[in-house]
């Protein structure tokens, strides 16, 4: 898994940093910032989540393809 996140978008709502303190948080500004781009495995639910609570789409996280 991969978590970026567009501050240019971002709105400062902070759902990011509430549902997943642990891969999110906000700088002086509100803005979003990742702390973790390779969320650890208990991180991901949390990760994922709050990509889907963000209000203006800043935050983005995507699947990495499988090894075989």
């Amino acid at each position: 898994m991969r978590v970026s996140a567009d501050r240019d978008v971002c709105v400062g709502a902070g759902l990011c940093a509430l549902t997943a303190p642990a891969v999110f948080d906000q700088d002086d500004d509100g803005l979003v910032t990742v702390l973790t781009p390779a969320p650890e495995e208990q991180d991901r639910p949390a990760a994922l989540e709050a990509g889907g609570l963000c209000p203006s789409g800043a935050v983005r996280v995507a699947e990495e393809p499988s090894e075989p």
